[in-house]
């Protein structure tokens, strides 16, 4: 999955100072032609404050306990979001300790309380899903917003390697290149401060060996996900529809989050929810297909074209 601890922090560093212009940073580009884009180290190292030595140990990951005055002068310069400097004052504090000892996978049980109120959402999609976007539990219609993944096997029903690896994702979801950015800055923030995590670990390695966009797109260090909105669904079974989305993180458990669909009762796409939750409900009602001999990897490899 890459470098660890502190060359996390260094990594960040260096792809955000990638992406920042000398003019964004107030700064006259100098004579010349750029070998490489964005910023110069001693360009970001006279912004923050800090010296040019200093900030290349920081990048090659040999000084890893930045103060909290040099982390915030660095995400100043960097020009980084809330979420980002956020982010940034993570890796710096992660950096800053003992490596940890290898940890086992966290638990992926659901307590049944969450499985009733999942039922209870009905007809609205709702689906538990684990720190790395496992779906751990969800009612009918959870599962079939997403089409085609009730075809995999339990263990690889996850979100992000729905989006990036099922062939009919990108057709699926109106912003599909939205949506792939967003599942990869949710588990950039989990590698960040738990790198060694065996549950991302193995998430991570499959996608970057299977899928290009994910390779691409990991290498940005991009840390921002969302936890509500509204998603636009190009759906087999009911058409298009737009829904609301909440995400909410459930307390007592290891990271799992509820994730939860909903429109206007009376409107069009309040009746394709009902339609929806009807259709999961009866293929539900059939007898389960036996997954043991399908090859797991249902699984595009391929770039989408275009991308």
């Amino acid at each position: 999955m890459g470098p660890k601890t502190g060359s996390e922090l260094g990594n960040f560093l260096r792809a955000h100072r990638a992406r920042v212009t000398p003019a964004e940073a107030g700064l006259t580009a100098g004579p010349g032609l750029r070998r490489t884009p964005g910023l110069r180290r001693e360009a970001l190292a006279t912004l923050a404050g800090v010296s040019i030595d200093y900030y290349t140990r920081l990048e090659r990951g040999k000084e890893t306990r930045p103060s909290p005055s040099v982390v915030d002068a660095l995400a100043r310069a960097l020009l980084l979001d809330e979420r980002e400097h956020e982010h940034l004052r993570d890796l710096a504090a992660c950096a800053a300790r003992p490596a940890p000892e290898p940890s086992s996978p966290p638990s992926r049980s659901v307590p049944s309380g969450i499985k009733l109120l999942l039922e209870s959402l009905r007809p609205n999609p709702a689906h538990v899903v684990s720190r790395t976007m496992d779906v751990l539990a969800c009612n009918p219609s959870g599962m079939r917003l997403f089409a085609g993944m009730e075809k995999w096997p339990i263990t690889q029903r996850n979100v992000v390697r729905y989006v990036f690896l099922h062939p009919d994702a990108p057709d699926l979801f109106d912003d599909w290149d939205e949506q792939i950015r967003a599942c990869v800055g949710r588990l950039r923030a989990l590698a960040g401060t738990e790198p060694d995590a065996p549950d991302l670990a193995d998430l991570v390695d499959e996608l970057l060996s299977k899928s290009p966009e994910f390779a691409r797109l990991w290498e940005r260090y991009d840390v921002r996900a969302h936890t509500q909105g509204r998603k636009t669904f190009h759906h087999p079974d009911v058409g298009d529809l737009t829904l609301g989305y909440q995400s909410m993180q459930l307390e007592g458990t290891p990271g799992h989050r509820l994730v939860a669909y909903y429109a206007e009762p009376g409107t069009p796409e309040y009746d394709a929810m009902v339609l929806l939750d009807l259709a999961a409900s009866e293929h539900a009602s059939k007898p389960a297909a036996d997954h043991r001999h399908r090859d797991p990897r249902i699984m595009r490899t391929e770039p989408r074209a275009g991308s």
